[in-house]
């Protein structure tokens, strides 16, 4: 099956889900009463800093992430108010210290391989200072008597914040002068991991209380779509500040791990005597996968990520019918749904470098999907009726499995952010694809 053939099915498929509303996922808990919270106001996918009471206020402010795993340490800077040195009277020494303000330590730590911390910077005529502890923070605000200082207070208290999903991000102001903040902890990526809602009420002086806490989301064994090879060591845990870096640092981790499933298929295919194309276009996929790998870990990064690079287990070279099963499985189910999931995202991400970078892996992958079908093509007149009915029953088993991980809940910023399907669209996908190439 070509290229050409995939890209005019996929063309159908997301036609097809276009009729599927494009709603914002969530997990459809009825845990907390969601009445009266408001969305928390965004800026960069974390917190805003631009509705803060503060005396003396400050020109500028910046909430940085502190990327301590580098060498040297470096920050990224995220939410914004205000402009830098404005009223400095030596503005080009204000702003080099503000560029080399660096604390050893932040709030609102968070793990992925490596860990990342926040903190807020900030000038006032020409003093430049940091605040890198919830106290320092507290301190800064004074009293808590807006809802984005309460936010603030909780994110740096360690609570993952949804910028665009209430059970997952959320705020209201209480009579006594309090507020409620809905807040999340942990992640979904891997069996025995959860994410758990959290109900915190922060007072005026900001100390931070749970009032109650319920479990939204199950992680499930596999965290992406694509080609997996055998031997592949399962990573750490995919926790990082945000959905969108945990995503893309999973992306990343199995676009790594697709170039060592390329390199062996290559040698697999020479064993098994396949022809010097089948050979030539399974190495030049694992280039793209390079590219890809770096292209994602881009991404990862920016969302304040760090992609775990991928461990395979050296195995022996397989019989013609595992390598067989494992293309059916791999590329012919996963690889080709991955790749419709590359154009879906190619139209639909609200972020543009997401857009840019998923509109060439798209193009890529459906050439990757489309040489699963080839060697698939090749390979079953090859193997015995046995053989064949135990690579059908593989496939079936993969479709399955893959309809269970894409009707899991997705974080809004997934969504609308990264461009991928709800769970609604891509159970429509699936359905297009198994009655075209599965059934």
């Amino acid at each position: 099956m070509n290229a050409r053939r995939l890209r005019h099915l996929f063309s159908r498929a997301l036609r097809t889900s276009l009729a599927t509303p494009l709603v914002l996922a969530g997990c459809g808990s009825d845990a907390v009463d969601l009445e009266g919270y408001a969305p928390i106001a965004c800026d960069d996918n974390v917190p805003a800093v631009s509705d803060l009471t503060l005396s003396p206020q400050p020109d500028y402010l910046q909430l940085r992430l502190l990327e301590s795993y580098q060498e040297p340490p470096s920050f990224d800077g995220t939410a914004t108010s205000g402009t830098a040195c404005a009223t400095a009277s030596d503005v080009p020494a204000c702003q080099e210290a503000l560029a080399a303000t660096l604390p050893e330590e932040g709030f609102h730590h968070s793990c992925f391989q490596l860990c990342a911390d926040y903190f807020l910077a900030t000038t006032r005529g020409d003093e430049v200072k940091t605040y890198s502890t919830l106290e320092a923070l507290k301190g800064l605000l004074g009293t808590i008597d807006t809802a984005q200082e309460a936010t603030l207070v909780a994110f740096a208290a360690g609570y993952q914040m949804s910028c665009g999903e209430l059970e997952r991000g959320a705020v209201k102001q209480n009579a006594e002068g309090t507020f409620n903040v809905i807040g999340t902890r942990g992640y979904s990526c891997g069996e025995g991991t959860q994410v758990t809602q959290h109900v915190l009420e922060v007072s005026a002086s900001g100390e931070v209380r749970e009032l109650e806490q319920h479990v939204v989301e199950k992680g499930t064994g596999a965290c992406g779509v694509g080609r997996r090879p055998v031997g592949l060591q399962v990573a750490g845990a995919c926790e990082s500040p945000d959905a969108l870096g945990r995503y893309f640092a999973e992306v990343a981790h199995l676009e790594a791990a697709s170039i060592h499933a390329f390199l062996r298929l290559r040698k697999e295919l020479a064993l098994h005597g396949a022809g010097p194309d089948l050979q030539a276009a399974a190495l030049a996929s694992a280039v793209d996968e390079v590219l890809h790998a770096d292209v994602t870990g881009r991404l990862a990064r920016r969302f304040g990520a760090t992609p775990p690079s991928p461990t395979v287990t050296e195995l022996p070279e397989r019989p013609l019918a595992e390598v067989a099963r494992d293309n059916a499985v791999e590329g012919c189910v996963r690889e080709t749904y991955g790749a419709l999931v590359a154009h879906h995202q190619a139209l639909h991400a609200r972020d543009t470098g997401v857009r840019e970078a998923m509109a060439r892996i798209a193009e890529d992958e459906t050439r990757h999907a489309g040489l699963s079908w080839d060697i698939d093509r090749w390979v079953r007149p090859r193997l015995s009726a046995q053989e064949r009915d135990a690579l059908r029953e593989a496939q079936r088993r993969a479709v399955a499995l893959l309809r269970e991980e894409v009707a899991a809940p997705l974080d809004a910023g997934l969504v609308t952010e990264a461009g991928l399907p709800t769970p609604k669209v891509a159970l429509a996908l699936l359905d297009t694809l198994e009655q075209e190439l599965w059934g």
